[in-house]
């Protein structure tokens, strides 16, 4: 599957600035993305996670048809997700977690 995971990073991030977000750290897992972004307070988390889910699922999909076949029901997000929000600790923190996700996978 060369190339979905770069392709997924670069489209999330195209997304976020659609919408006046900033991505600061962002990472493509095995089962799951983890995305930090600074974003301004007129979206709602919820709705900046479903139109990310919405928006990148048409873009994958077209360029990598063949997920269909791998994902539950053909969808490519499932419909859960976790947000929260960064107030007690800095965005370095947060920033550094997330990039270190893939040594946690090993």
């Amino acid at each position: 599957m060369g190339g979905v995971v770069e392709y997924t990073r670069e489209i999330l991030s195209d997304i976020l600035r659609e919408l006046g977000c900033e991505p600061l750290a962002l990472e493509v897992m095995p089962d799951h993305v983890h995305v930090f972004a600074l974003c301004p307070p007129r979206h709602s988390p919820a709705y900046i996670v479903n139109y990310l889910k919405g928006k990148s699922a048409r873009r994958i999909l077209q360029r990598f048809p063949e997920l269909r076949t791998r994902a539950p029901r053909g969808k490519l997000w499932s419909r859960s997700y976790f947000v929260v929000t960064v107030g007690k600790v800095t965005a370095d923190i947060v920033k550094k977690y997330v990039e270190e996700q893939w040594e946690k996978e090993k």
